[in-house]
């Protein structure tokens, strides 16, 4: 494995990501981590991401100089180069002419850290300090740029490496091949890291952490939570007791798709109706945060309330992501944390449950093909995100059942659209909203004043940035008529064209 140590760069992520897809498996620690927990892990490599800082100032984040000594290779990647000339007695000043964007870089010679690239290729620059100077440190350089004279330098001796430039970054075309040489020729990473060997070895893990004990998980039919119950029902059978909380504020068919899915698993499954506590709870609640928190509090209520129900139960199991832990419990060493997901940090201190998180290594479209290799099915693993609250942010202003009503059968109809046109598998997420606006309509010979729904599709890879999509005029004709000739109350139809950022994909 190769461990990526994180000093705030904002592709850090995309590190990992491009390595995994690689099948090289990777894991992502905070730049402060000490040496001793990034040493437990028997890294084959070790990378330092990019960052906001500069290695001239002080207080700057440093590499803990038992890594360097470690004998293990070691590639910087822009910090992470700048920090490696400077703690081996280089130079590092800022930049004459700050680089932003594209560049050249050409190579000075052969190297394995370049073996298969072109002498001259298209690279990613983000920086506005540079190396002036190797100093007397056994570093040489590979390549430069017109205004970068060391935009890739190494110690072939100590096996450590270093570029100026982005090479995890989609502008970076070659960047991919200069990190599988990186990890299998310089590393000689050799195993393969497949959905097949995580799926084996989770399998494994989880009757180790489990034993004979049972798990309880909250199975919403969404992506996450399906596929962990899918392996942890792989792992331990009927152990797994899975409760599905009704909270009124699903899509339509949610619990039919749910069922379908799982028939083949002999799954325990419980169907809790607390639709009706949901909906008194957010009567009159506009506020996104205020009905966020009623949601939150009031599944934890109910979901607990049946967990005690059920005799010898130790365990939890929840869903969390990667990305949740990484941007929930600051992995970023200097970068902020970015959001308190409702996956980390904790349970309420009375369930007493410990926590089995599966999927808790795994990216999005990771926990996507681990469930095509448990053969679940297409329309369950290629749904599109949902968001925890359901319908009630994608309800502005008072949450109703008329209105929730309305919008189930206004999101319906996006979907049957998108899937009937081809058009749902090739786009990130797509869904309604109903707004707390009326409008003047004419139908048949009568003036209406009705609702407004907006239409929002968006194309993303992992929904951190995202792009409006650019759906065919005729699919969101036949969406807006549908939609206005079959859902009363809504008159009329409107499209949201705006990315991420400076919007959000869901509205509230």
């Amino acid at each position: 494995m190769i461990v990526v140590l994180d000093f705030g760069s904002q592709y850090t992520q995309l590190i990992a990501r491009r390595l995994r897809e690689l099948e090289v498996y990777a894991e992502i620690l905070p730049c402060t981590a000490p040496a001793e927990k990034v040493l437990a892990k028997s890294p084959q490599g070790i990378i330092l991401s990019g960052g906001p800082a500069s290695v001239h100032k002080s207080g700057s984040p440093r590499i803990d100089e038992r890594l360097l000594r470690a004998g293990i290779p070691v590639l910087g990647i822009c910090y992470g180069m700048q920090l490696l000339v400077h703690q081996h007695g280089g130079k590092v000043v800022p930049a004459r002419r700050r680089e932003y964007g594209h560049a050249t870089v050409t190579r000075l010679g052969e190297d394995p850290l370049f073996q298969g690239l072109p002498k001259e290729m298209p690279v990613w620059m983000s920086h506005g300090d540079g190396a002036k100077s190797l100093g007397h440190n056994g570093f040489r350089v590979l390549a430069r740029t017109s205004t970068a004279p060391f935009a890739a330098v190494a110690d072939a001796a100590r096996r450590q490496y270093g570029v100026q430039f982005h090479p995890e970054v989609a502008h970076t075309p070659g960047g991919a091949r200069l990190l599988e040489n990186f990890a299998r020729t310089v590393c000689a990473v050799r195993e393969r890291w497949t959905m097949a060997s995580f799926l084996e070895r989770s399998v494994a893990s989880i009757r180790s952490q489990v034993g004979n004990g049972r798990v309880v998980c909250a199975l919403s039919g969404g992506v996450d939570s399906s596929v962990a119950a899918a392996l942890l029902s792989r792992a331990i059978g009927r152990r797994l007791h899975c409760v599905y909380v009704d909270t009124g504020l699903g899509r339509f068919g949610d619990l039919e798709h749910l069922r379908e899915a799982f028939r083949g698993f002999k799954l325990d499954l419980k169907v809790v109706d607390a639709s009706a506590l949901f909906l008194k709870r957010l009567a009159g609640v506009s506020d996104p945060e205020r009905k966020r928190k009623i949601i939150g509090r009031s599944f934890i209520e109910v979901f607990d309330r049946e967990a005690k129900r059920l005799k010898g139960v130790e365990f939890l199991a929840q869903g969390t992501l990667y990305p949740d832990v990484i941007e929930s419990v600051s992995v970023h060493g200097p970068s902020a944390v970015i959001k308190s997901h409702h996956n980390v940090g904790g349970l309420p201190k009375r369930m007493k449950l410990k926590l089995v998180e599966p999927l808790r290594f795994l990216f999005k479209d990771e926990v996507r093909r681990l469930g095509r290799a448990m053969k679940l099915p297409e329309i369950l693993i290629g749904r599109h995100p949902f968001p925890g609250p359901g319908l009630a942010v994608r309800i502005l202003g008072p949450v109703t059942w008329e209105r929730l009503e309305r919008l189930r059968r206004a999101d319906r109809i996006v979907v049957e659209e998108l899937r009937s046109s081809g058009w749902y598998a090739k786009v990130w997420q797509a869904f309604a909203v109903l707004l707390p606006v009326k409008t003047v309509g004419v139908m048949g010979d009568e003036r209406t004043h009705d609702f407004v729904v907006a239409i929002r599709s968006v194309d993303s890879v992992d929904g951190m940035t995202a792009d409006w999509s650019r759906l065919p005029h005729d699919l969101l004709a036949r969406m807006s008529s549908r939609i206005v000739s079959e859902v009363r109350g809504i008159n009329r139809v409107v499209y949201d064209a705006t990315s991420k950022p400076p919007a959000t994909i869901e509205w509230e």
